[in-house]
């Protein structure tokens, strides 16, 4: 499978002649398995109409700042917050000098200063403006700024000349799109991940569980194979595709999950518990259906085991990582529950209405002895991304290893 299946793509494109070449790259991008969204400059549909990209994206062209429709709800900030990676393709040496400056005129530099995802630049221009110390000058302030310049290539110009500054073709803009999610940071470790709900019977027919997705622990999964660890996936009932190159073992029960992560753990570097697990369970599960016969039905609860607490007890143990999902006072609880069960790292995220359970994205508190650090907003699978770079950076810290954060993070 793709790295780049269900990824989410804002491509865009600025007034080069080498747009057209961009509408190949919008049809690729899709067969890959990503969505594509296509914020055009002005200039850019000079060269190719806006109707080309909404026939190959299956979406609307975004064009406008100023979008009457689009900006009553915030439509930037939104188009910024969905993308999971930014490629602008063609990027002219004028967008690059734009970008340098944090100039925000149009709808698409806005865009670019306004998302946290990775973004990518695939130059295309005359060699002589590629060469020129002004450019070159700009794209070493973009590149120490963490943003990844794909090309450009080398051969003959629309305008007759050779040399360096043609935009990359689309298989190898690919490529490259790819990479900045195979990070690499967890090569060689060994990541067991815990996601979504148990249910605890009441007989054959009811049972007791709670609202968990699964996921923001499947997208974890995903983004620590993608940063190349070895992934074990424990997962509770839920309606969701296995990432790829992840071992998933399918539990039921608090008990069940209990015992798959306690075969799983020994030798694993990393454990992240995002499953919402039931602390209690049924004391004697009825062997028949319990008909309706009174006025109340009591039910007498007895604690599951404390999977978060068992892991971290090991020795030896792995780097360990819990979630706490608050509806109050969400630093203190999750501060307390680091501390009491001795992890290395808490991700503490409020749930309520519209937030937490049920919703595509999320936000994060994430704590650790002496540090604390804050993800906004964003979709769970980047959420995931950031997660796992902040756990890379920490099991650096503890090993020894310094592990540094880019500036933007897949």
């Amino acid at each position: 499978m793709s790295s780049l299946a269900r990824k989410h793509i804002l491509l865009g494109v600025t007034g080069g002649i080498a747009a057209y070449k961009a509408a190949e790259l919008t049809r690729r991008l899709r067969q890959a398995g990503a969505e594509v969204r296509v914020a055009m400059t002005a200039a850019a549909q000079g060269f190719v109409t806006p109707l080309t990209f909404q026939a190959l994206s299956g979406h609307p062209v975004h064009t406008d700042l100023m979008d009457p429709a689009a900006e009553a709800a915030m439509g930037h900030i939104e188009l910024a917050r969905w993308a999971d990676a930014v490629l602008v393709a063609p990027c002219t040496a004028d967008f690059m000098a734009r970008l340098v400056q944090g100039e925000a005129d149009d709808l698409l530099a806005t865009l670019c200063l306004a998302s946290r995802a990775p973004l990518a630049l695939a130059p295309a221009m005359n060699p002589q403006m590629w060469a020129h110390p002004a450019t070159r000058a700009n794209r070493e302030a973009l590149a120490e700024r963490g943003v990844t310049l794909l090309g450009p290539a080398a051969g003959e110009m629309a305008c007759g000349e050779t040399g360096e500054g043609r935009m990359l073709e689309p298989e190898a803009l690919l490529a490259g799109l790819a990479e900045l999610f195979e990070t690499g940071r967890l090569a060689g470790r060994r990541v067991v991940v815990t996601a979504g709900p148990t249910r605890e019977p009441i007989d054959p027919v009811r049972y007791i569980s709670n609202r968990s997705s699964g996921r923001m622990g499947f997208a974890v999964a995903e983004a620590a194979a993608e940063a190349g660890a070895e992934v074990v996936l424990i997962a509770g009932p839920v309606a969701l595709e296995t990432p790829a190159r992840v071992t998933r073992v399918d539990v039921e029960t608090a008990a069940q999950m209990h015992a798959a992560v306690m075969k799983a753990v020994p030798g694993a570097d990393v454990f992240i518990a995002t499953a919402a697990v039931a602390d209690y369970r049924v004391e004697g599960v009825a062997a028949q259906k319990i008909k309706k016969t009174g006025e109340t039905l009591e039910l007498r609860l007895t604690r599951n085991p404390d999977i978060l607490a068992d892991v971290a007890a090991r020795e030896p143990r792995p780097f360990v990582v819990g979630f706490a999902a608050e509806t109050e006072r969400l630093i203190e609880h999750a501060r307390e529950k680091l501390d009491r069960k001795g992890l290395d790292l808490i991700a503490a995220n409020p749930v309520g209405e519209g937030q937490g359970f049920d919703t595509e994205d999320n936000c994060l508190e994430l704590l650790w002895a002496g540090g604390q650090r804050s993800l906004p907003r964003a979709r769970k699978s980047r959420l995931a991304r950031e997660l796992v770079a902040v756990i890379a950076e920490r099991l650096g810290a503890e090993t020894g290893k310094v592990i540094p954060l880019k500036h933007r993070t897949p």
